[in-house]
């Protein structure tokens, strides 16, 4: 079994979407362990902000398996996968699977997103703080403690099931 961790994000009703989302990624791969989640500002286009978060829980699925997987949730939450950089209901981005380093297929490992948006680094650090990233060696809790945060505010929020 390895660890694998996901950014959950929604900025079109995700006081409805999320629940939803952990509630399938619960069913399809058990436990999870969840994050705080962040209010943030949308990047890369004009939109409402987001609720961000990242969870995690520990397969032993391939990795196209385990991105299939996250297709089928988003889409049953509604994820219209036709518009790109915009609003959506649900976007879930494989973010780590164990130390698993690959680029291929459309899919990287470890998603570039870590190193550079808050709202995916600090809720990682959060759950894994000593945990290393596979490339760089660093711990997630030094990555946070020396990213720029400036320019993406998060607000902490409470998303209730």
């Amino acid at each position: 079994m390895r660890p694998v961790f996901v950014g959950v994000g929604s900025n079109i009703d995700p006081r409805t979407h999320v629940p939803r989302a952990l509630a399938l990624l619960e069913t399809r791969f058990g436990a999870l362990r969840v994050s705080r989640a962040y209010r943030c500002p949308s990047v890369g286009f004009d939109g409402d902000d987001f609720i961000n978060l990242v969870i995690g829980f520990d397969s032993d699925e391939p990795v196209a398996d385990l991105q299939a997987a996250l297709r089928r949730i988003e889409t049953d939450c509604g994820r219209d996968r036709s518009v790109k950089r915009a609003s959506r209901r649900m976007d879930l981005d494989l973010l780590l699977v164990g130390d698993t380093v690959l680029d291929r297929d459309g899919l990287t490992l470890p998603r570039a997103d870590i190193l550079e948006y808050a709202f995916v680094l600090r809720p990682l650090a959060e759950l894994v703080p000593d945990a290393r990233h596979p490339v760089l060696g660093s711990t997630y809790a030094a990555l946070w403690a020396a990213f720029d945060d400036r320019e993406q505010p998060l607000t902490p929020v409470t998303i209730k099931p």
